[in-house]
């Protein structure tokens, strides 16, 4: 079957057989705020053929200046179903499994994560992030790309993707090794992040609101360099470079 217009331009960059094993792809997103949501954006414009969706929360007004989905209009509603509604418009082949839903321990099984080939880690929360991770390494075939924090940095320059063990200077990842220490260690697999050194501190006056800081175009790049690491181990797995 001919693949739609949509994929021509991805499918003169990666080859035929990259876009076929594209399509045959699962991928399951958890977190789908400033990184998740354009993670999630990049999969279903790159041709991946299935995604589980998970977020519980609402839309905030706050969330505009950072998150694909959010817009003053949006405000209110369900992310994961305005993210549904808009990921079918630009694929309406996708196959898509969304969830308003929190990952924990307790929730874990319902999300079958041995039916997936990735699973991606945006998660904010420390207890449920460590919950994922450990959950997803556990499962052989699974390839986990996990996100550390993307607030407080500006440099798009700085971000890379490093193996979880080699991070230096990223204070989720420091609460992440400290949580897996206090919870029987680390997990059995290694796996890879996306994360930036850079150091800043929220400038806006303490009315501004609470949380940290945050642009678009670093949470974006982190969402971007995720789904980038799925198409590069989907490439490599075809095993075609083909011009």
């Amino acid at each position: 079957m001919p693949y739609p217009a949509i994929f021509r331009r991805t499918e003169l960059m990666l080859g035929t057989s990259t876009l076929d094993r594209l399509s045959q792809t699962r991928v399951a997103v958890f977190g789908l705020g400033g990184v998740g949501s354009w993670c999630a954006e990049s999969l279903v414009r790159s041709g991946v053929g299935k995604l589980l969706l998970v977020d519980s929360d609402r839309i905030c007004i706050t969330n505009v200046n950072r998150q694909l989905m959010a817009t003053v209009k949006t405000a209110g509603q369900v992310k994961v179903e305005v993210l549904a509604a808009r990921f079918r418009e630009i694929n309406p082949l996708v196959e898509l499994d969304v969830r308003q839903q929190i990952y924990s321990s307790e929730t874990a099984s319902s999300f079958d994560l041995e039916n997936y080939d990735y699973v991606i880690d945006a998660i904010d929360s420390l207890s449920e992030k460590a919950a994922l991770i450990r959950h997803a390494l556990s499962i052989p075939s699974v390839t986990l790309f996990a996100s550390m924090g993307a607030a407080l940095k500006m440099d798009p320059f700085q971000i890379r993707a490093s193996e979880f063990r080699k991070i230096e200077g990223d204070g989720l990842a420091r609460a992440l090794r400290t949580k897996f220490k206090k919870t029987g260690g680390y997990p059995a697999r290694t796996f890879t992040c996306v994360w930036s050194p850079e150091r800043r501190e929220n400038l806006g006056a303490a009315g501004a609101g609470s949380g940290l800081g945050t642009v678009v175009h670093t949470t974006a790049m982190f969402g971007f360099a995720l789904a980038g690491l799925v198409l590069a181990d989907v490439e490599k797995r075809a095993g075609t470079t083909e011009a």
